[in-house]
């Protein structure tokens, strides 16, 4: 593996973990920027950390990427002799136990490609710190534990820069010599470096002010380029629902006078919740009807939630280290979670968090880069902002909630904040807290943090008839990882229901239980196999288990294909009917891959199924819309233990045709229905029959009949809404309707300068289930409007193909493996956290029969002996390399 020489290759792990020996109380930052060269001089006063055992150990700042002008402490230039540097580290010998450190240095924003540090968006300068940013742009001992405040004054042309930003509230502005003009800012908060941030550029602003339960007045301030600035009202919107939900439901009020988010074009990931100063991916803060689709305006408020909320789980009680990620991202997207679904449909939402859990986690947990949700080591830390940490570790901290009641999961989380506000902590502290403050030992769920991989659920009934009652027998099983040798088994929630023969809920009991009978119990798996006993259910009961998808666990139980149907019709349960139709949908298409002669006859059971929620008047329409889905090929891939791509794709076309031509009627009755020509709305009833609608487009648009395109080309020249036009426009081209071309034509004319609008214009092509897609994709990175050095077009161009596009991904002759490579090579040298991200497409090769597999494998190989490959990228080519255990 040829990793670049000034990082090699050497693991961190957590068991090394030491405090740090010095602490920095307080950081003041004078910053003359420039885009070609930006001066910035740092003041640290320093201490020894009485609570690290480090008496002797010398204070170590992390630098990348800075010309070093002077380094001074308490006032006197250090001298080489007193000064070492050593790969990212500069060791500063005998420093006294309290001391003031200057460093002056010098960076190059416009020319750090990577978007970490300070860098150029357009006419933008801005900061990307999280996780190890800041040492890019200032010498510092660059670690989440070293919390400081920090007081930045920011100089800089008036004309480049007339919006100068930084953390905190501004306290002093006003005007240099030369056309030249500055702002301070103070934040009398204590945090680590991570959440240093800057924005300066020529920007345009939407304002609004909030009230804090507490009185305190908060301005508010959503900033982007002038020409977007009527399309942030959504966002702001979203952000005070956002201040406000928090108020109600955790009791946590915002601490500082002013909040700003800044808007980019340039950015590696979503947002970034830097105290007081959000930065954002601009996908998720522009929104109108004419250019972003009800999914965007969900997205957009589901963000800004999260970077809100951030504030309290993830800036006032922050992560020791970086091993601890979960601790804020875990928690912080439970709270978005819960936001989106105290305010829209709580049923749509959590079924839409288990299909993404199932289709982007559940492949993470089984390839070669499993971790668990509080990782033990790490190459290079930007690769594990993963779904793993972020998803999977929102789960377990449901739940908490799930074992001890929306009440008990308030109460530890309100003596979380009480004991560890303004610190660096672990995940450990705030599963003490949990535990404390309801009197309950959870050392046994303490294990979900080091398990890797899904566990199995393994679970089975049978009748008893001596004692007259129906036995539920549960057992559990961790993956084969080494990491869960002796781990022992899990705390696992299962909260489940039986149905009667005529498919209504039974009221059900433990035996020897003096509760009320009720229609959903929750069980607490705590041993590798346990038995479960209920009185008075008759011998055919009908489990639904794991109600609202209780545990994060892949559920085996033998169900028959008319019992799945019978769930899927009538569980009570909204996620238990969502997953028996997927259930059932999957056994069908398993059937269809293995068989020489098509679909089973059983398919009509799943047409039988969606007849009754098309037809359903008192089904909410966006439930409607999610229940009537089918699981993916990717999905489908990874329930197999050899993939062949095309026998996918053919069995998933197939039903999905069978499926149209079966309901042809009832689709299109749904459609008309929910076509009203209403004026256009965002509220959710409005989003979720735009939805449905949509949803029976997509669906007649795999009928043997093309009558649909007709259909289809009508939404599209009349729509007066992003989501209308989009999915026309969707099911033209995936359809490939005659009229496709002149759909792309139009959409590329109507929105030639709208960056986020066109990301959407190269996802539908990239992602056309087509092999002659490869070719194309040469032709669409020629097109004026894709960069390879902004992220966005990379993710809607290249990722949606090789994570979104499997039939096109993995041709036969290996066209499409070969790109992929080639885009890596040429993104790791422009911004490796992108290819990182891209690379692991090919995670999972082994799984592929043998022709393909090889090919995935030469490419692995090609990349793996690359001169100077980045850590972000060699890290994940070596773990997809790496021999399989026996």
């Amino acid at each position: 593996m040829a990793l670049r020489a000034d990082q090699g290759s050497k693991s961190t792990l957590r068991r090394h973990y030491r405090p740090p020996a010095w602490l920095v109380d307080e950081v003041d930052m004078l910053i003359d920027l420039d885009a070609r060269l930006t001066r910035v001089r740092t003041t640290m006063r320093v201490r020894r950390n009485p609570a690290a055992d480090a008496a002797s150990e010398p204070f170590s700042l992390s630098g990348v990427d800075l010309v070093t002008r002077s380094v001074r402490v308490n006032g006197l230039e250090v001298d080489g002799n007193r000064r070492r540097l050593d790969g990212e580290s500069m060791v500063i010998g005998s420093v006294p136990d309290q001391a003031e450190v200057e460093t002056e240095v010098e960076i190059a924003p416009e020319r750090n490609t990577a978007l970490e540090g300070l860098y150029l968006s357009g006419a933008m300068l801005l900061t990307q710190c999280e996780a190890e940013g800041f040492r890019k742009i200032t010498w510092f001992p660059d670690r989440p534990d070293v919390m400081a405040r920090y007081r930045v004054r920011l100089e800089g042309d008036r004309d480049a820069f007339p919006v100068l930003l930084s953390n905190g509230n501004c306290v002093e502005h006003g005007e240099l010599e030369g056309n030249r003009h500055f702002s301070v800012w103070d934040d009398p908060f204590p945090k680590p470096s991570y959440l240093f941030a800057i924005a300066a550029g020529r920007l345009a602003s939407v304002s609004d002010r909030f009230v804090t339960r507490g009185g305190r007045s908060v301005d508010l301030h959503i900033l982007s380029e002038p020409e977007n600035l009527d399309r942030l009202d959504h966002a702001m919107g979203s952000l005070k629902r956002s201040m406000r939900w928090d108020e109600e439901r955790f009791g946590l009020e915002y601490d500082l006078d002013v909040y700003h988010i800044v808007a980019t074009h340039d950015f590696n990931m979503g947002a970034m919740e830097n105290k007081s100063l959000n930065i954002f991916n601009a996908r998720y803060v522009l929104a109108d009807q004419q250019t972003a689709t009800d999914g965007d305006f969900e997205a957009v408020e589901a963000v800004i939630a999260h970077e809100y909320f951030h504030n309290w789980t993830g800036n006032r009680v922050t992560c020791r280290d970086w091993f601890q990620l979960t601790l804020k991202e875990g928690l912080t997207v439970f709270r978005d979670q819960e936001f989106t679904s105290d305010l829209h449909s709580r049923p749509v939402k959590r079924i839409h968090d288990v299909a993404n859990l199932m289709a982007r986690q559940f492949p993470e947990d089984a390839g070669p880069m499993a971790h668990p949700i509080r990782p033990e080591r790490y190459v290079e830390i930007n690769n594990f902002y993963t779904s793993t940490v972020y998803e999977k570790g929102s789960e377990v901290v449901r739940m908490y909630q799930t074992l001890l009641g929306r009440d008990g999961f308030r109460r530890g989380l309100d003596l979380y904040f009480s004991r560890h506000d303004g610190q660096a902590v672990t995940c450990d502290d705030f599963l003490a807290a949990m535990a404390d403050a309801n009197g309950r030992d959870l050392d046994q769920f303490e294990r979900w943090y080091r398990q890797v991989g899904t566990p199995v659920v393994q679970a089975s009934t049978r009748f008893d008839k001596t004692s007259g009652e129906l036995v539920l027998t549960l057992s559990q099983k961790l993956s084969d990882h080494p990491d869960n040798a002796g781990l022992g088994p899990l705390l696992i929630p299962v909260a489940l229901g039986f149905l009667d023969r005529d498919n209504r809920s039974l009221p059900i009991r433990l035996a020897g239980s003096a509760r009320a009978p009720t229609e959903t119990l929750l069980l607490e798996l705590d041993q590798d196999k346990d038995e479960f006993r209920f009185p008075g259910l008759p011998a055919d009961a009908l489990p639904s288990l794991l109600r609202d998808f209780s545990a994060p666990v892949h559920l085996h139980y033998d169900w028959s294909l008319e019992q799945l149907a019978r769930l899927a019709g009538f569980d009570p349960d909204p996620v238990n009917r969502w997953r028996a139709g997927r259930r059932l949908a999957e056994a069908l298409l398993h059937a269809g891959i293995d068989s020489d002669s098509g679909l089973p006859d059983q398919s009509s059971l799943l047409a039988s199924a969606w007849r009754a929620i098309l037809t359903d008047p008192g089904l909410d329409a966006g439930l409607a819309a999610e229940l009537l889905s089918l699981p993916g090929e990717s999905e489908l891939a990874e329930q197999r233990e050899r993939v062949d791509p095309e026998q996918v794709h053919r069995a998933r076309r197939d039903l999905a045709t069978y499926l149209s031509d079966h309901l042809a009627a009832e689709l299109n009755a749904i459609y008309r229905q929910c076509d009203d020509g209403k004026p256009w709305t965002a509220d959710g009833p409005a989003m979720g029959r735009r939805r449905l609608k949509n949803t029976a487009l997509h669906w007649l648009s795999a009928a043997s009949d093309r009558n649909w395109s007709v259909q289809a080309w009508a939404q599209y020249r009349k729509a007066d809404n992003m989501t209308d036009r989009f999915a026309a426009l969707k099911a033209l081209v995936h359809g490939r309707a005659d009229e496709a071309s002149a759909a792309l034509n139009d959409f590329a004319e109507r929105f030639a300068d709208d960056p986020l609008v066109m990301d959407k214009w190269f996802a539908v092509q990239a992602t056309l289930p087509a092999p002659e897609v490869v070719e194309q994709l040469d032709v669409l990175l020629d097109h004026p409007a894709f960069s390879i050095r902004n992220p966005n077009k990379v993710r809607s161009l290249i990722g949606s193909f090789a994570m979104a596009n499997p039939i096109a991904f993995h041709r036969a002759d290996g066209a499409g493996y070969a790109f992929l490579a080639d885009k890596v090579a040429e993104l790791d040298a422009i911004n490796p956290q992108v290819a990182a991200r891209l690379v692991s497409a090919f995670n999972r090769w082994r799984r592929f029969e043998p022709a393909r597999a090889g090919l995935m494998e030469a490419q692995l190989r090609g990349l793996a002996d690359r001169p100077n490959l980045s850590p972000d990228v060699g890290e994940i080519v070596s773990a997809a390399l790496r021999p399989v255990r026996a």
